[in-house]
């Protein structure tokens, strides 16, 4: 069988379980290790041979764009498309993109699933068995979240189950999935929209098995998350600070001489880390920044632009243009983009202008 060498990559939805950081951006371009979401996935396509990506956007979009461009940042052909007749589920974003795939073999990836490891050796062994798919599960500790799949008492893969209340496993089915030429968008007009108005990945997967197709599988042994909630982007976040290499974290700032750094940090261009400043790694400062007074323990990250002043932050992500000058201990938290913390000295009041499903801890 021929190498796969073009992925289909997610863009749209709505992540209302992150509002309300995505009420006004992208999900996918949420940064993690000061990267947007998505290009860890697209790195690790990349990485595994891919050359040509297409991205479903929402209606209007034009943030991703913006911000991915033609894929010439990464050496391969990267093309937007929109998802027609609003959502109808992901396996109709696969539908979508027929016209861009015809009958070549290709990936589809949900790009707010973050993996540690490459997808490598899962591409060489479905093109080595010459399968007609290939799915990536993990072990879960919840996984009535997820589609979870069916052995026999051989062990032997035979279904995909969507969300089942009562799961036989404890295994997810991954956001990572192999098609072999054409297999997808024949059995496609062969299923039906799900209880809740959707054409379901799994009813493509389960007609797979229950069809004599010949479906591999492999469990992802290192690290896999679904970014679906605040505290999976947090895990992640500190993650992929954690794999990356030391010689990534680089001081391109100016350091004043009574500045702590301890363990791996980068510190962005531009940026002036002023005295009484403790940074402990891993810790990634974007261009631009003002830190003064503060302590960055490890787990954060800091967006361009931002001033960080009289505070003390670990295992947070903070985003760009942010001014945190607020006397408090933060942890575990996500700010978002342009978010001013002030202390004020009143009479023991506080101001607050805070947007939907806004969690504040005083």
């Amino acid at each position: 069988m021929q190498k796969i060498k073009k992925a289909i990559l997610t863009g749209g939805g709505r992540a209302t379980r992150l509002r309300p950081v995505t009420s006004t951006m992208n999900k996918h371009l949420i940064p993690l290790a000061n990267k947007p979401m998505i290009f860890h996935a697209i790195q690790k396509a990349v990485d595994a041979g891919i050359e040509e990506i297409f991205i479903n956007t929402n209606p209007g979009e034009t943030d991703l764009q913006k911000h991915i461009g033609d894929g010439g940042h990464w050496g391969i052909k990267i093309t937007f498309f929109e998802q027609t007749g609003g959502p109808q589920g992901i396996a109709h974003v696969v539908n979508e993109a027929k016209k861009f795939i015809g009958n070549d073999p290709f990936m589809f990836y949900l790009s707010d699933n973050i993996l540690l490891g490459s997808l490598k050796t899962l591409f060489d062994e479905f093109t080595d068995n010459s399968y007609d798919a290939m799915f990536a599960f993990s072990h879960v500790v919840d996984p009535q979240r997820f589609g979870v799949p069916i052995f026999n008492e051989q062990g032997k893969l035979v279904d995909v189950v969507e969300k089942p209340i009562n799961p036989p496993n404890n295994f997810a089915q991954t956001g990572i999935y192999l098609y072999g030429p054409g297999v997808f968008f024949k059995i496609f007009d062969k299923i039906e929209k799900s209880p809740r108005g959707e054409y379901e990945i799994s009813s493509i997967n389960s007609h797979l098995l229950r069809n004599n197709f010949k479906v591999g599988h492999k469990e992802i042994t290192g690290w896999w998350k679904d970014t679906g909630a605040p505290v999976d982007l947090i895990i992640a976040n500190r993650l992929l600070m954690e794999e990356m290499s030391e010689s990534e974290f680089k001081n391109l700032g100016q350091l004043n001489s009574g500045a702590q750094i301890d363990g791996k940090v980068k510190i962005g261009v531009g940026t002036t880390v002023g005295e009484n400043v403790k940074i402990i790694g891993p810790a990634i400062i974007g261009e631009n920044c003002t830190l003064k007074n503060c302590t960055i323990s490890s787990g954060v990250t800091i967006g361009s632009g931002s001033v960080i002043e009289g505070v003390e932050i670990t295992n947070s992500i903070v985003l760009a243009n942010c001014h945190l000058a607020c006397g408090l201990k933060i942890k575990d938290s996500i700010i978002g983009g342009n978010v001013q913390i002030k202390k004020k000295n009143t009479d023991g009041f506080h101001r607050l202008i805070v947007g939907e499903q806004t969690l504040i801890e005083l």
